[in-house]
């Protein structure tokens, strides 16, 4: 028998791979990423929360023990600490208009005890734009503010 004359049959090329449905792979993929990318984010939430109450616990506690300052300064530095602290900590559009008696009853809520709004309290407000000698009140103020730093522990959304 001559090779022109054997019975075979021309090359059959397989049919093209289907892009659907992918391998396992791509399935793991699919869901680790945006899995890695939510957790990455709380992470990255969690740290700079811990980082701002870090930071303010050590200025309060620079504010307390810093003799150069007067009495009326370390009263303008703790409003402004607590301000910058609460922006932080919640929503900017929940604190950042928040004035007066508005201001000594957010800080309340997460104290058991509300002490912000009495006479201590209300020097974060009023004393800074007073001239009257209340530094009496300062040390107890310094504690209140102490206490509602460490009050914020769970994450604010």
């Amino acid at each position: 028998m001559q090779a022109t004359e054997l019975p075979l049959r021309d090359i059959h090329l397989p049919e093209a791979i289907s892009w659907w449905p992918p391998a396992i792979g791509w399935w793991i993929l699919a869901v680790l990423i945006p899995l890695c990318l939510y957790l990455l984010f709380r992470l990255y939430k969690r740290l700079t929360r811990k980082t701002a109450l870090k930071f303010a616990k050590k200025q309060l506690k620079s504010l307390r023990l810093d003799e150069q300052l007067s009495k009326q300064e370390k009263l303008i530095a703790l409003s402004s600490l607590m301000r910058r602290t609460a922006v932080s900590l919640y929503p900017r559009s929940e604190v950042a208009s928040l004035t007066g008696e508005a201001w000594l009853n957010f800080l309340d809520q997460s104290l058991p005890i509300k002490s912000f709004n009495s006479d201590i309290g209300w020097l974060l407000t009023n004393a800074l734009y007073s001239q009257s000698n209340n530094s009496h009140y300062l040390a107890p103020l310094f504690n209140l503010c102490a206490t509602w730093l460490n009050a914020q522990k769970e994450p604010k959304t």
